[in-house]
């Protein structure tokens, strides 16, 4: 618990000052101003009193009991006070002040000695390079914010104290109320991981927002997110998203999968809302704490102006939502008193004369259809608009029914009134259709994911896992930690993965052989360890049918990838029969180093790279990820039949995904694995090729 940041009996600033234009004296003052009810203890050497309260030498000064201690003085001086706050039995502390790992080397020394006190003493601490804490509901401004926000049920945890302020700051401007707001900064002890933890059970907190440059731990971050969001929505930014993934990345997974995707694929796999721009966070969080969440995604769209109502239609389909299908009833009943030009089915178009009286009977009729499980309103700025009562219409119509609703009124200066009509009865307004839109997706996928996460089922499938654990023990043991086709396939098969048959040859003879015993036509394909892109190096060979064509292009494999790779251990030759009539994909394993084992899926072959047309998740993986997974990809049709292509066995794709989330998950030293390609067929599907890395 940590309600002592939130909630405390008393609170000390050391580093409390005289001079107004000091950090200091303006914690203080937002500590005063803000209406804390506790105890304070300003701490400044140099001072009796500050801002009429008595002011103490240093903390062992302070003869009372002192639960949260701000910390606002130089990095240098900011150990041997945490030190001192220890002896003292402080159990909270926050530091605003700076100069710690973000400033380099010696920065961080400080921050390693910081965090040795703080478990000496056993005490929670929340920064260093912090903006401070804000709790509305218990008055307390522990920050150097510009002012205490409005009381509300959004909770903020950033750890950019600067986008903090800008969100406190939006908040003011749009009526918007806050909770809680936490600025952790560099995150030496309290992380979001706590936090979260905190206000899962708040009763004064509906909404979480979240903005984050790091996550602590990720595998706990989505085991408690995926838990929360159970209860309340969290809304996420997060910057650094262009960083690259590893450069050593031996497959096409590891290849493919930098550290975004594997944000994105955590953030899938927790339910998190994630917004990719500071104005979606305002206008999620504008959503989220305003209005009840959809029960369904079909929209209703009133409007008094074409273009804007084509323009939210098309949003509307883009976004996987869907105009609502008026009941027979309702259809009617706007007939009776809709002008004939209006079009009365979906979208509404009132006209632009449309008073607000022509808006108030067409809301009333469509709240009430148990079609409609959403509103947007469109008003444009035209001579008989009638904005303001219009806006006071929507606002005591919306309070009659548990359905989100939404505005757009569009313009500026005209359209003032009725915007601070509907912010001041938390009705949403947008700047532009396609923005009512996305929040109102944005809210759908979150009742979707609710949904998702009651009918998921993980499944579980009869495996020989000891046999599996036996051969990478062995691997271990001779220290090899890739491998190849031969030995990847036999792991796939204990787990219950089809693959097809071959021979591993290891000269010409051997291939002559094989061709002379077996009759069919053949792919013949290098075996080599450290050739990943076997047509990049020549080593393959197609349409193989007698021991002549064999022996020719054993000798021509091998040339060709000793040319491509001189320093290549060259195994010999696999011999298998081709495969034909059905479309490649690829599946792959990535294991990520904050959230585990990233698995990918898509079009395989020479391909997957260059359309880069895949999806990702994060293992394990229920019925419902799978299912997501393939109807994510761009290429799906291919898959379901195109013009004179059947179609392809969706199904047994989908169990080979479920039987490698269970292997991965089963042995954790798989660091990547590439099946690729898997050919599918109207019935059944087999894998050709495979390659395992493992972390040793």
């Amino acid at each position: 618990m940590l309600n002592y940041f939130f909630n405390p009996e008393s609170v000390c600033l050391i580093g409390a000052s005289t001079n107004p234009e000091k950090l200091g004296f303006k914690i203080l003052k937002n500590i005063i101003d803000g209406g804390y009810k506790g105890k304070i203890f300003p701490v400044n050497p140099k001072a009796e009193q500050i801002l009429n309260l008595k002011c103490y030498k240093n903390v062992s000064e302070i003869p009372y009991f002192i639960e949260l201690a701000i910390v606002a003085i130089p990095s240098d001086f900011v150990c041997e006070v945490v030190e001192e706050l220890g002896k003292k039995c402080v159990k909270g502390v926050i530091i605003i002040s700076a100069g710690f790992k973000e400033t380099g080397e010696e920065g961080k020394k400080k921050e390693e000695k910081l965090k040795e006190i703080i478990k000496k003493y056993n005490m929670r601490v929340i920064g260093p390079n912090c903006l401070g804490v804000i709790d509305t509901k218990n008055k307390l401004n522990a920050s150097f914010a510009f002012e205490m926000p409005q009381s509300g049920k959004i909770s903020f945890i950033t750890q950019s104290g600067a986008l903090g302020t800008a969100i406190l700051d939006w908040s003011m401007k749009e009526n918007v109320g806050f909770s809680k707001f936490v600025s952790f900064g560099n995150k030496v002890d309290v992380s979001e991981i706590d936090l979260i933890e905190e206000l899962e059970n708040d009763p004064d907190t509906n909404v979480i927002l979240l903005y984050l440059e790091s996550i602590t731990d990720g595998r706990k971050f989505i085991d408690l997110t995926k838990r929360v969001i159970q209860k309340k929505p969290i809304i996420l930014i997060k910057s650094g998203k262009t960083e690259s993934g590893s450069k050593s990345a031996i497959s096409h997974t590891g290849s493919l999968s930098g550290s975004d995707i594997a944000f994105n694929a955590a953030i899938k796999k927790s339910g998190i809302i994630r917004a990719n721009t500071v104005e979606e966070l305002f206008d999620y969080a504008l959503i989220f704490s305003y209005q009840p969440v959809l029960k369904g995604n079909r929209i209703c769209v009133i409007t008094n102006a074409g273009g804007p109502s084509v323009m939210t239609v098309d949003m509307i389909e883009e976004k996987g939502l869907n105009l609502a299908k008026f009941s027979l009833q309702t259809i009617e009943n706007l007939k009776s008193f809709l002008p004939p030009a209006s079009n009365i089915n979906n979208p509404i178009d009132v006209l632009g004369d449309a008073k607000a009286d022509r808006y108030e009977k067409v809301i009333e009729e469509v709240i009430f259809d148990d079609n409609v499980d959403g509103i947007i309103v469109i008003l444009t700025p035209q001579i008989t608009t009638q904005i303001r009562e219009t806006a006071e219409i929507i606002a005591r119509i919306s309070k009659k029914c548990e359905k989100s609703v939404v505005a757009c009124f569009m313009g500026g200066k005209r359209v003032e009134e009725g915007i601070n009509i509907l912010k001041q009865n938390k009705i949403p307004n947008y700047f532009s259709p396609e923005r009512c839109v996305i929040s109102l997706k944005a809210m759908d996928d979150y009742r979707k994911f609710k949904e998702k996460v009651i009918k998921g089922k993980y499944i579980e499938f009869k495996v020989e896992k000891e046999k599996v654990r036996e051969k990478i023990e062995n691997f271990k043991n001779q220290k090899i930690s890739i491998i190849g086709d031969i030995e990847g396939r036999e792991i796939l098969s204990f787990y219950g993965i089809n693959t097809i048959t071959s021979f591993l040859a290891k000269n010409q003879e051997e291939c002559e052989k094989f061709l002379e015993e077996n009759k069919g036509v053949f792919v013949m394909k290098v075996v080599s360890p450290d050739i990943i892109h076997k047509t990049e190096a020549g080593g393959i060979k197609l349409g193989i049918r007698t021991a002549k064509q064999a022996k020719q292009a054993f000798e021509e494999i091998i040339n060709s990838s000793i040319k491509y790779k001189p320093d290549a251990r060259i195994i010999g030759v696999q011999i298998q029969e081709m495969v034909e009539k059905g479309v490649e994909v690829i599946i792959g394993v990535n294991k990520d180093i904050q959230f585990g084992h990233l698995i990918m899926f898509g079009l395989g072959g020479i391909y997957v790279e260059l359309l880069k047309d895949v999806s990702f998740r994060i293992a394990p993986l229920t019925d419902i990820d799978v299912d997501e997974m393939i109807n994510e990809i761009k290429t799906l049709r291919i898959l379901k039949g195109f013009r004179n292509m059947p179609a392809c066995d969706i199904d047994a794709i989908k169990e080979t995904i479920l039987r490698v989330s269970q292997l991965v998950c089963d042995f954790p030293e798989i660091k990547e694995m590439d099946i690729n390609p898997i050919i599918v067929k109207e019935k059944d599907s087999i894998v050709v090729d495979v390659r395992f890395v493992f972390d040793f």
